[in-house]
């Protein structure tokens, strides 16, 4: 809906007092504001009141342009306790938006999200579980918190994995490692069927490296999968292969553990 100057104080400099309010300012015959404007209408239907979404038509009311000195369209300005807290001009591209919506806009979820990243990293997977869960019924669309509960049920409980990561397999920056997390929950879960894995010489040191994916056993799990790659590179169908790889993606190629393992689990690759 647009808005004149006396709308626009009611419902953005006021309402902005109590939630932050996105305001696009677009006009009819401008080409990247119909772009635009869909992508905006659509992550503020996803944001379950985090932040609201007003439009201003510049065209129809030039005053307000041009008192927030909007020179070029689209213009999205930020509005919090009645003043501009940031904006962008431009049709971004909607994952660039969304990093700038993350950016902008703390998430109030944002304190609960770093301490279960903190239990991650220490290896409380069951308790970061439990307070990711509460966090995505409180905030059902946080993409963050959906991709650490998917790494935090890959130890506690793989079969559950697909169905939490499944929606962020659109999601351009966290999309590979939530296909990790899917192929390491398969690879997990290999561990209470071992009888479903080819019986030859490789398969114990397969489960090896499974039971240590799920105990969250990085350096242990690689030793295990490089081992296998170089008895049999592709035992059961290359599962070692894409768990190795899948472990350098979740853990980022200058981790500790990626930096120690990854020129012999290349140099296995190629054997």
């Amino acid at each position: 809906m647009s808005h004149d100057v006396t709308e626009f104080q009611r419902e953005v400099l006021e309402r902005s007092r109590s939630v932050p309010v996105l305001v696009d300012f677009w006009a009819a015959w401008c080409g990247p504001c119909r772009v635009l404007g869909p992508v905006l209408e659509r992550l503020a239907a996803e944001t379950e009141g985090r932040w609201v979404l007003a439009k201003v038509d510049t065209e129809a009311f030039p005053d307000v342009a041009q008192r927030y000195g909007v020179m070029s369209i689209p213009n999205v300005k930020l509005f919090v306790d009645g003043e501009v807290a940031d904006e962008f001009v431009g049709a971004l591209p909607e994952a660039q938006v969304r990093r700038w919506l993350d950016e902008a806009i703390p998430s109030p979820q944002a304190a609960a999200v770093a301490e279960a990243a903190a239990q991650l990293e220490r290896g409380a997977f069951a308790e970061a579980a439990a307070a990711l869960h509460a966090v995505l019924a409180a905030e059902p669309g946080n993409r963050e918190a959906r991709l650490l509960l998917g790494r935090a049920l890959l130890h506690v409980d793989p079969a559950a994995v697909a169905e939490v990561v499944r929606d962020l397999a659109n999601d351009h920056e966290r999309a590979d490692q939530a296909e990790a997390i899917e192929v390491l929950a398969r690879v997990a879960a290999a561990a209470d069927h071992p009888e479903a894995l080819p019986e030859t010489q490789a398969r114990e040191r397969f489960l090896a490296g499974a039971r240590a994916v799920r105990a969250g056993d990085w350096a242990a799990a690689l030793e295990a999968f490089i081992e296998v790659l170089r008895r049999e590179r592709d035992y059961a169908d290359g599962a070692a292969r894409d768990a190795g790889r899948s472990i350098f993606v979740l853990l980022g190629i200058r981790h500790p553990v990626a930096e120690r393992y990854h020129r012999a689990f290349s140099s296995a690759l190629h054997v």
